[in-house]
């Protein structure tokens, strides 16, 4: 072998060793942090908490698979869960191992962790425990939202960590004076 084909060789070795690095990826947090700064708001990003477009609620939170998260009335704490067992079934939290990572229009600032009673993280937002909806099937689907089980209400939530097109605490005014003007 001459020294062209050596080097070449080499070189090809080098960027085999370095693409299956890349494919195996790393778990130290500055790549996770520069792949997260990067996402989009389309789901299937590396963030753990993205927007995206849900019907007739307008953007809500999603989670890394593309699929609504939710929260819990019942939760009045960001530091604890009132959903396991058979909750815990019909409502997955939303769990993360290490930190949580924001996407675009998410407030980093908003999102916290909280141990669960079985040990895993699940992330909350605005003071809420996230959870996704097992009836939701697909990326999009917000049937979850305006349910009343396991003792309160649950809803997609905004980017702003509140409840979305919760149906009862929208200006009930408007309900309230359709006899104006008769």
């Amino acid at each position: 072998m001459n020294r062209g084909s050596a080097k070449m060789l080499a070189i090809g070795m080098c960027l085999a060793a370095s693409a299956l690095l890349v494919a195996c990826g790393n778990n130290d947090e500055s790549s996770s942090t520069s792949t997260a700064a990067s996402s989009s708001s389309s789901g299937g990003s590396s963030a753990d908490l993205s927007l995206a477009e849900a019907g007739d609620l307008g953007q809500v939170l999603i989670g890394p698979d593309g699929n609504t998260v939710y929260l819990f009335e019942k939760d009045t704490s960001a530091d604890a869960s009132t959903c396991s067992s058979t909750c815990a079934k019909e409502w997955p939290p939303l769990t993360v191992k290490g930190r949580a990572l924001a996407g675009d229009g998410v407030d980093a600032a908003k999102l916290t962790t909280l141990k669960r009673d079985d040990g895993s993280t699940q992330i909350a937002y605005n003071g809420h425990p996230l959870y996704f909806y097992a009836g939701d099937t697909a990326p999009g689907d917000t049937n979850g939202n305006d349910i009343d089980e396991f003792g309160a209400e649950w809803y997609a939530v905004t980017a702003a960590g509140d409840s979305a097109g919760d149906g009862g605490s929208a200006d009930e005014s408007s309900t309230t004076s359709p006899s104006v003007g008769y």
